[in-house]
């Protein structure tokens, strides 16, 4: 008989230092490990829930980064992952026991594969709305994870096997809708291991009070400065002592504030590029850790309080820091970077996939965590990006806003993909009923072959965009790409509007044959020559061209079809032709920079 053992967790250990600090959780010793085939059997709701634990998973920079204590939590979430049974191996064999999850994680899951199709079809054919669809479709997923991360929850006493789900960020301004929609989110999944992310808006900080007193265990989101991480920390405090005054139980209730990294080294890299002095250039890629270091010194801090030591003598959880956004957006650097230097025993650290598999392969742990030189140097940072004229809470400050732009822009995303996809379940029942005029079916290919050009383009554009970022022609192609996006966007709308679904496959075509065109005969197989700037100008301006065609033959339609936008068709014709005059002139200034200048001929 194979034994079977709990792995426990420490809720706070008071000892290193005399500072109370969760500890990772307790490891069976080498000694104790099951032999064999290495089957581990944990207790779960079931009798017993086992998984396989293969030999690899024993060992390796994943196994590392559990030991030193690193909660590592996945950053995504679909059914594809669910049902295929991909989630219980990341969890066997990749010490994952997490999942967060945001608006573009289920516009994405929702393009793989069929498995969303039978729930649409029935929600549209009942009549609901898209915000219902989006509701059902994203707490059924969420709910499933919850089971299938059930074990590791019982396991860790609570601390992980956590899924987070994220309230409408359209409601960040408004507290009270915020509760409104935490309290029905946390009803409808109706799991213990469940978090609610509430973003840290100023407006937040009220709602994760309100939300925490109620007993809601959160997950505090899009958190960049200190400032607002102090906020938060005592937002969570203050729910906590209402939560005591009612009588609850506080070791229910757990949090985890999610501090994001890797946006923060983007926007700084980006106005230090922009000051441009070596003193500037020679401080970029290092605020995103620096920022992260001093955050979890504030953490340590705050479990030093004596307001936190009396809740936490109540039975209380601490509010963990959690490290997200940490898949590096600079392929300068290191791709485990955020996961290597941020290896501190008692945080999380949520990875997108790519990322996990990234450290699994090749990533590193430190032989210590931070120490006081570690957070006197990122102060003495902080201190250099000032004396350099970069103003960083304006950075922090800017980020907030753009991240509840994004996050704004990935549920509106979100809602358009569930309603194309019900009008798509909706044309496939009207089509078996009743056909599908010919017309109709030849409008739709056209319309998909446009949205796969149209894809295709705007990796082109960003590509040749940041290619050139340091240049004016730079900020002119990064201006047009977001033209070129909403452009699309708009095409979106209007085949929904149509009623035509958009091919995933063609659209992921038009991705594909932009990658492979960039091995074009441009001088050099894969790095950029001279020519490149006047071979991707003038594939643009074609593109642009064949949008304006595009737009003008839906603008005669328009003519005897109400469902199409004329004004609006006249206003997009109109941005393609401006966009046509911008690329011509890049154009000509690049092939006149290329070729225009020859040497003398002799005769």
């Amino acid at each position: 008989m194979r034994p079977e053992f709990d792995i426990g967790w420490n809720a706070l250990a008071v000892g290193r230092s005399g500072q109370g600090r969760e500890e990772p959780p307790c490891r069976a010793p080498p000694t104790m490990r099951p032999s064999g085939d290495n089957i581990l059997s944990v207790r779960g709701a079931a009798p017993f829930w086992r998984f396989r634990m293969p030999l690899s998973a024993e060992s390796g920079p994943l196994a590392d980064l559990s030991a030193a204590g690193v909660s590592i939590w996945l950053d995504d979430l679909s059914r594809e992952l669910l049902a295929g049974g991909e989630l219980r191996k990341l969890i066997a064999d990749q010490h994952v026991v997490g999942v967060t999850t945001n608006p573009t994680i289920f516009a994405s899951a929702l393009s793989k594969g069929e498995r969303y199709n039978e729930q649409l079809r029935s929600l549209s054919e009942e009549g609901g709305s898209v915000d219902d669809a989006v509701f059902a479709l994203t707490t059924d997923d969420v709910r499933s994870a919850c089971d299938v991360l059930g074990p590791v929850h019982e396991r860790t006493a609570g601390i992980d096997g956590r899924v987070s789900i994220e309230v409408d960020p359209r409601l960040a301004q408004d507290a009270d809708a915020t509760v409104a929609m935490a309290r029905r989110l946390w009803e409808t999944v109706d799991r213990t291991n469940l978090l609610i992310k509430i973003p840290a808006t100023r407006e937040g900080l009220q709602a994760i009070t309100d939300v925490t007193a109620e007993g809601i265990s959160v997950n505090v989101t899009l958190i960049f400065s200190l400032d607002r991480y102090r906020d938060v920390m005592h937002a969570y405090l203050r729910g906590l002592e209402q939560a005591r005054a009612s009588g609850r139980d506080l070791a229910t209730i757990h949090s985890v504030a999610s501090f994001f990294v890797s946006r923060v080294d983007t926007e700084v890299n980006s106005r230090l590029d922009a000051i441009g002095t070596p003193q500037a250039l020679a401080l970029k890629g290092k605020a995103a850790v620096a920022n992260a270091r001093l955050a979890f010194q504030a953490y340590e801090q705050m479990l030093l309080d004596p307001r936190w030591q009396r809740l936490a003598a109540a039975g209380a959880r601490t509010q963990r820091p959690l490290w997200a956004s940490t898949g590096v957006k600079d392929p300068a650097y290191p791709d485990t970077m955020y996961v290597s230097e941020l290896t501190i025993g008692g945080t999380v650290n949520t990875m997108p996939g790519a990322t996990l598999t990234a450290f699994a392969d090749h990533g590193t742990v430190p032989d210590h965590p931070p120490t006081s030189d570690d957070f006197t140097a990122a102060k003495a940072h902080f201190a250099a990006l000032e004396q350099v004229g970069l103003d960083f809470t304006d950075v922090t400050d800017t980020l907030e806003r753009e991240g509840l732009t994004k996050f704004e822009g990935s549920w509106t995303e979100l809602g358009e993909s569930v309603a194309r996809e019900m009008h798509a379940e909706a044309d496939t029942a009207n089509e078996a009923r009743d056909g599908t005029s010919e017309s109709d079916k030849l409008l739709a290919i056209y319309l998909n072959d446009h949205y796969a050009a149209a894809t295709g383009g705007l990796e082109l554009f960003r590509r040749a965009s940041d290619a050139r970022k340091h240049e004016q022609a730079g900020r002119v192609l990064s201006d047009l790409a977001h033209q070129v996006e909403k452009d699309r966007d708009a095409l979106a709308r209007i085949m929904t509007d149509l009623g035509v679904s958009t091919s995933q496959s063609k659209a992921a075509m038009g991705w594909i044959a932009e990658k492979a065109g960039r091995l074009k005969t441009n001088g050099r197989l894969l790095s950029r020559s001279p020519l490149s700037d006047v071979l991707e100008a003038e594939s643009m301006l074609m593109g642009v061209q064949g949008k304006a065609a595009c737009w003008r033959t839906l603008r005669v339609l328009a003519e005897t079809d109400e469902r199409l936008p004329a004004e609006d068709l006249d206003a997009l014709l109109e941005r393609a032709e401006q966009q046509s005059t911008a690329l011509e002139e890049l154009r000509f200034v690049a092939a006149n920079r290329t070729m225009g200048s020859r040497p003398p001929t002799t005769r």
